[in-house]
């Protein structure tokens, strides 16, 4: 097969099989073996991913959805709200020093948690990226192949009918000579 792949890169490549990248390698390898070269990448790293990485993708869906948006502004009138006009002892009198000391705890945690999560989505991008690459790749030297294919059909094709007129031709000519040749012979 090693022999097949070479060909394959010499044929649709126009280079040596050693100097493609591994990846181009691994296509031809692919092309060779006549196997598919698509996968699922959603299905990726579910399994094998760390709990921390589970827990930032998920922190990150929930705080950037309109849910968590709604929940912490109501959460703020309710505290804004308690703490202004409801209590008969503030806990936290207005300018609310300790609902801003949360907000910016909550904010020095979960920008972080999703900073990790949008690096995560950046990687599962460039492999996503790099799968996309493959296999366009793998669809355009089979197209190429294709079309190899087509054309030696299409000059065997070609070659016949040359062929077969040329055969037409010389016995065109024959018969011409035959009739001036009769022609001539009636002429006498």
């Amino acid at each position: 097969m090693d022999d097949k792949v070479k060909a394959l890169a010499e044929q649709l490549m126009r280079k040596g099989y050693d100097e493609l990248p591994e990846r181009d390698q691994r296509v031809l390898r692919r092309i060779a073996a006549r196997t598919a070269i698509s996968r699922d990448l959603s299905l990726g790293g579910a399994k094998g991913e760390p709990l921390g990485a589970w827990v930032a993708d998920r922190v990150a869906q929930f705080g950037g959805s309109w849910t968590f948006i709604l929940i912490f502004a109501a959460m703020i009138v309710c505290w804004v709200v308690l703490n202004a006009w409801a209590l008969a002892v503030a806990l936290d009198p207005y300018p609310f020093v300790f609902l801003n000391l949360i907000l910016s705890m909550l904010a020095a945690l979960q920008a972080p948690i999703i900073m990790m999560s949008q690096n995560r989505q950046s990687e599962k991008d460039r492999l996503a990226a790099a799968h996309d690459y493959e296999v366009n790749l793998k669809a355009e030297l089979e197209i190429m192949s294709l079309h190899e294919k087509v054309d030696d059909i299409r000059m065997h094709q070609l070659e016949r009918l040359f062929a077969q007129n040329t055969g037409r031709l010389e016995a065109i000519e024959a018969l011409l000579r035959a009739a001036e040749g009769r022609a001539s012979g009636d002429a006498r």
